[in-house]
């Protein structure tokens, strides 16, 4: 007995000693284990990438821009659902254990053992904070090394952070499928709802992704989704999170998943929201664009961004038809004996005209084409199996000339298997279809707040699916004489009144040795004669605008297109004063701005403002100053008073000249078409050599607004093709349906402005009521003149500038040496 007990003893010693020695070791080993583990006190500094939304002026999500579609959700904004989902799927004791779970161990080693050899993947073990420490600080290699880096890792997590610190993380990192990190953006992308609204079924399914999301794909892989998913509800009821009836009800429901779109999500935003992407990395990089979780507020009406959008496409599709003619079929498939859905959907038509569809014709008869429509997309993206079919009726596709001939029967345009687009349109007795083409003219709109600078519309092109090009900031085009109203209030500027007369005759001008002498011509070819400014505006007399450029001195223009901020360097050439440089359709819209505000600068913005992600505003657009504007509440106090330290680039009282004289424009001159607006407006047309550019720049006294029309590899549009034939209707159109709810303004007249009665065609003072006789504005000091002056008279003809009215004409109707 006694030598068992020593036995004994000695066993035990010896036992002893090789368990400390293998303690020391264990020991030794995880303490140089964990001597190259990762600072995990980062954890505290942790800043996801998250995705950069952009708003519209009234809230609506427009845009997200993003590597990695995530949006950061503090653990108290996760409701209390999906907390519960994620803990019964991933780690029940998460509340409990130190960081690492021995009863999932012990689980996860039984496993092993009846798995061995079977080439199955090992069961995890991990708890939430293990998965954390993988994700943000180790990798995912499956190794022995690895779990015990985890594991040490774990452990000191646990000691420095809460438990809900750690399920923050956890929450906002994981990656779930279908591109969305975190459970809030995970919302959004599949249900497109917010967290708050999910269901216990929904907050289920999300908790189900993370081990593999792309095994239960929702649409690849449904039954096993919901398989997955009714597991996660039964482990919700077995801790005792869901009632038994309600996760029966859950588990019974079906896995409704409507995947969110990506890009814009704004209808006719899209190049808007591109323009903002663009400026938003020019300012602050790509990388924080994409991964900075910025807010930016832009300055985009929707209203109006759809209105600028059809008025510019209306206006692109009636000169293409007038102009255009049919150029054929979008591409061609054959019938045969299948499925013509098949073979149709196949084919991408534009995404973002969902007006229009593209249809296959069947086949054709006397009066009418038989069309089956483009099958749509079902959630999952795969082809419905519905086949709708419609007609288009001759007097739908008549317009469809070709070579000049207008067809006579539906065969003269169209013929089996071709793919067109296609246009529903309500009949008296059914509804049809109207033959539709891309107009292969282009241009742009923009739409503008006079006096901030906001951008309220804007569209860049008929298509951003079949053009990003947006031609409203990228397209550099001769403006014409949609310039020339700089050059006029350069003159009303510097002594000039709008009664200044001008001889509109033949001018030649030398370009220098080698270069043949410079004609300018009016549009049309002919001459009128001495006129007044008002008239050079309204009826764009190209020789006068010339003439008088000459005798102000073209460095002075110059310096007003920098001052307007319409080119940054014009060349101090005559040719320059009939629009011969090249500028964008924004700028030029901001520099009319600057006169529909009285002549302060205002720079023009996308952007109304950016906050960071954590609600700090990092950019505003508005520098005006508001000392009183920073108070909790409102007590009484008089209404804060805008220090406007803008820069005043045009006398105010010039700014009302000169739009009155646009009004005449409108009224008179060539922009008539305008009228029908049916309140004030000014404005301008433009026209370059050959009808290569059509423009028509004008204001209300609230909104200013650009239109350019012109092919992107500019060429001719054809005789007639004017700024205020092509421009000015596109111009009426969205002025007339955006305004159409608010009563007319009149053009406000600065104080001190004398408004007295002139001959409208001499600029001689005249009794009111006199026929041609208008209301001209002058400025105080400045008055119609006595006698008859004509700038560039005496220069040309070598007499006096100050004649009477008949002798001018009598000059001009003589030989003289003029013609």
């Amino acid at each position: 007995m006694k030598f068992l007990v020593k036995l004994f003893g000695y066993l035990f010693g010896i036992g002893t000693v090789f368990f400390l020695l293998i303690a020391a070791g264990v020991w030794i080993y995880l303490n140089e284990m964990g001597k190259d583990l990762p600072d995990y006190t980062a954890l505290k500094n942790y800043e996801p990438p998250v995705m950069t939304r952009v708003h519209a002026a009234d809230g609506q999500l427009m845009a997200e821009f993003a590597h990695e579609r995530r949006l950061f959700l503090p653990i108290q904004a996760v409701p209390d659902v999906l907390k519960q989902a994620y803990i019964s799927a991933e780690d029940k004791n998460f509340y409990t254990h130190i960081g690492v779970d021995p009863e999932g161990v012990a689980r996860a080693l039984v496993s092993y053992v009846q798995n061995f050899g079977s080439g199955r993947r090992p069961q995890g073990a991990s708890t939430i904070t293990q998965q954390v420490a993988k994700n943000f600080l180790l990798t995912n290699e499956l190794s022995i090394e690895r779990k015990i880096k985890e594991a040490i890792l774990s452990l000191r997590i646990e000691q420095t952070f809460t438990k809900d610190e750690i399920l923050e993380l956890y929450l906002n990192e994981i990656y779930l499928g279908l591109g969305a990190y975190g459970v809030a953006a995970a919302s959004l992308v599949y249900f497109d709802k917010s967290v708050h609204e999910l269901t216990i079924a929904e907050a289920a399914y999300l908790a189900a992704l993370p081990k593999a999301p792309n095994n239960y794909h929702p649409f690849k892989y449904r039954d096993a989704a919901i398989a997955r998913r009714n597991w996660v509800i039964d482990r919700m009821v077995e801790n005792g999170y869901v009632d038994p009836a309600d996760a029966e009800k859950a588990k019974a429901s079906p896995l409704e998943v409507t995947p969110r779109t990506r890009g814009s999500h704004l209808f006719a935003s899209e190049y808007f929201a591109e323009e903002v992407r663009r400026k938003v990395a020019e300012i602050y990089g790509e990388d924080r664009l994409y991964e900075g979780g910025l807010s930016v507020r832009s300055t985009l009406d929707p209203k109006l961004q759809v209105l600028a959008r059809k008025a510019l496409m209306d206006g692109l599709i009636d000169f293409d038809r007038k102009r255009g003619g049919w150029r054929g079929p979008v591409t061609t498939i054959s019938l045969g004996a299948g499925d013509w859905g098949e073979e149709l959907g196949k084919i991408d038509g534009l995404s973002d005209v969902p007006e229009w569809q593209l249809a296959v014709v069947l086949s054709l008869t006397g009066d009418e084409a038989t069309i089956g429509l483009k099958p749509d997309r079902i959630v999952s993206g795969a082809l419905s199996t519905e086949r709708v079919r419609g007609t288009i009726p001759f007097s739908a596709m008549n317009w469809a000339r070709s070579k000049g001939r207008s067809p006579k029967t539906p065969a003269d345009v169209l013929a089996a298997g071709d793919v067109v687009y296609v246009r529903k349109q309500e009949g008296p007795v059914a509804d049809y279809y109207e033959l539709m083409q891309v107009p292969k003219v282009s241009g742009a709109i923009v739409a503008m707040d006079p006096y901030t600078g906001r951008v309220l519309a804007m569209s860049g092109g008929f298509s951003f699916a079949q053009s990003e090009f947006n031609r409203a900031t990228q397209a550099y085009r001769q403006p014409g004489s949609s310039f020339k109203p700089f050059i006029y209030s350069a003159a009303l500027d510097n002594g000039y009144t709008p009664s200044s007369v001008v001889l509109d005759a033949p001018l030649e001008i030398s370009q220098g040795p080698g270069l043949p002498t410079w004609q300018p011509q009016n549009y049309g070819g002919k001459f009128y004669g001495p006129s007044t400014l008002r008239t050079g505006i309204e009826l764009s007399r190209n020789v006068m605008t010339v003439r008088l450029a000459q005798d102000m001195g073209m460095p002075l223009v110059a310096e007003y297109s920098k001052r307007f901020g319409i080119y940054d360097a014009m060349p101090p050439v005559l040719s320059m004063s009939l629009g011969a440089g090249e500028t964008t359709v924004l700028r030029l819209t901001t520099a009319y701005a600057m006169i529909a505000n009285g002549g302060r600068q205002v720079k023009p913005t996308l952007i109304d403002r950016v906050q960071d992600r954590y609600g700090k505003t990092i950019y505003k657009h508005e520098e005006r100053i508001c000392d009183a504007c920073a108070v909790d509440a409102w007590q009484g106090q008089d209404e804060p008073e805008l220090v406007d330290n803008r820069e005043q680039v045009l006398d105010p009282m010039t700014a009302y000249q000169i739009t009155s004289m646009m009004e005449g424009v409108v009224q008179r001159g060539t922009a008539t078409k305008v009228q029908e607006v049916g309140r004030p407006v000014a404005g301008k047309t433009g026209t370059t050599n050959d009808e290569k550019d059509a423009w028509f720049m004008g204001f209300t006294p609230d909104l200013t607004v650009g239109v350019f029309v012109g092919y992107d590899t500019p060429k001719p549009m054809g005789r007639g093709a004017t700024g205020g034939q092509i421009a000015a209707p596109i111009f009426t159109e969205f002025v007339k349906t955006a305004l159409a709810d608010q009563p007319p303004v009149e053009f406000r007249v600065p104080q001190g402005l004398q408004l007295i009665p002139i001959n409208r065609r001499t600029g001689l003072r005249a009794a009111a009521g006199t026929p041609g006789t208008i209301l001209e504005s002058f400025k105080p000091g400045t008055a119609p003149p006595d006698e008859y002056s004509i700038i560039g008279f005496q220069d040309e003809i070598g007499i006096p500038r100050s004649v009477s009215p008949d002798a001018g004409r009598a000059v001009l109707s003589g030989t003289g040496g003029l013609y």
